[in-house]
């Protein structure tokens, strides 16, 4: 038992590794109300843009998209990504294999126990 005990002790998930916080404070160009934003959004736009979920896999409409053009942030308008970056991934979301350089800051989310990259305008 005592031997178990050690074990479990000297366990370090990810879940225990200390997360880098950055001091300075990000200036968003858009600043509205949480009421304005529900009203612009959709409720699953909301949830994604505001709130930080996901939506389901093979849920969005622009997984089998294939006009050409931009792809834009439903909030801001800020263009994201070009459609001819775009590739079928297998993963049941929309995927590009770069963005539009200077629109897209990355993240690194721990909310389910594993890093996962974030992507933001």
């Amino acid at each position: 038992l005592l031997l178990v005990l050690v074990v479990f002790a000297g366990c370090k998930g990810t879940s225990q590794e200390e997360k880098q916080e950055s001091a300075k404070e990000t200036a968003f160009k858009v600043n509205k109300t949480d009421a304005e934003w529900r009203a612009e959004l959709t409720d699953m736009e909301y949830y994604v843009l505001r709130k930080a979920a996901t939506e389901n896999a093979f849920s969005s409409e622009l997984l089998d998209n294939k006009e050409k053009g931009t792809y834009v942030c439903a909030g801001c308008g800020t263009p994201l990504f070009k459609s001819e970056h775009k590739f079928k991934s297998g993963t049941g979301w929309p995927s590009f294999d770069r963005e539009i350089k200077g629109n897209v800051a990355f993240d690194t989310d721990y909310k389910i126990g594993v890093p996962r990259t974030e992507e933001h305008c």
